[in-house]
């Protein structure tokens, strides 16, 4: 069995990987457009900047459903719509949030998640460890939640989700493109299983979603193969614990990525990214209008 939280994508995927025993990784949500000149400038230095930072985040983008986006993958609208529980005027481009909290506008708001990372990363006490596996099959890549150890009493308010994100997405020909040919991080899959009666409560963008025994040990996913990919294992609380009351963010989460990784080890690109983010200071508060019929 290889172990592995990062495998470079000319790896094979034909024997399983399992990812290490984790759960500390904080959630890094991007709300992102195709046609958001900002994004599109920031995109490929962004996941250099995931990468300075080791497992100590997991970060992803979600493209809306706005009529407008080359890409409106249903389990980003999903995720914003979760998002949009919390903060209901969330919505311009770029928005950061760190495990669900203080939205972050704009590209020159980056010192601002720097800190939100340190604050959570004092705070925080314990989290939940977690454990899966990925292989692929055919056409197919399988993910497997194999353990499962929470400090949290009461799991019945609670679900594991899978989030399945594509690196480097082709944008299709004729879209609104204000930048380069690709987005990075672009979550394109997602599953939910329900702690309480561990029973699959949602599924957009997966060949399957199944439970052999409970979400704890058997929750397991199938999507069509992609060249490069993250997944990312979450648990967090579920819509009505929300409503309830409860908070958004992580109780814990660990992420596997299968793609190259030419990073700087030293943690530079962090720093580099930031002047960058701050020059940019431009924000895409509202899609461009589509253009009327003659």
């Amino acid at each position: 069995m290889v172990h592995a939280t990062v495998l470079d994508s000319s790896s094979s995927l034909d024997q399983p990987v399992q990812i290490e025993p984790f759960g500390r990784s904080l959630l890094i949500e991007e709300i992102t457009a195709t046609w958001c000149p900002t994004c599109a400038e920031l995109d490929p230095y962004l996941m250099g900047v995931a990468d300075s930072h080791g497992s100590r985040i997991a970060m992803v983008a979600y493209h809306p459903s706005d009529g407008v986006d080359a890409f409106q993958p249903p389990a980003s609208q999903h995720r914003i719509d979760r998002l949009g529980m919390m903060h209901p005027d969330i919505g311009s481009t770029p928005t950061f949030l760190v495990e669900g909290m203080n939205p972050r506008i704009g590209s020159e708001s980056w010192v601002d998640v720097q800190r939100d990372i340190l604050d959570i990363e004092i705070q925080r006490q314990s989290t939940t460890t977690l454990q899966f596996e990925v292989v692929r099959s055919g056409s197919s890549i399988l993910a497997k939640v194999v353990s499962f150890n929470s400090p949290e009493t009461n799991l019945s308010d609670t679900q594991l989700t899978f989030l399945v994100a594509e690196h480097d997405k082709e944008l299709p020909s004729g879209s609104l493109n204000p930048g380069g040919g690709t987005r990075d991080r672009v979550v394109v899959a997602t599953a939910e299983c329900s702690l309480a009666n561990s029973t699959i409560t949602k599924e957009l963008g997966l060949r399957s979603a199944n439970v052999s025994s409970s979400c704890q040990d058997g929750f397991e996913i199938e999507f069509d193969a992609i060249e490069e990919f993250s997944l990312i294992l979450v648990h967090e609380y579920t819509v009505e614990a929300i409503e309830a009351g409860h908070r958004l963010g992580t109780l814990g989460a660990v992420e596997f990525a299968y793609r190259p990784r030419n990073v700087d080890s030293s943690g530079s690109a962090g720093y580099l990214i930031l002047p960058l983010m701050i020059a940019a200071g431009i924000v895409a508060i509202l899609p461009p209008k589509k253009k009327s019929k003659d």
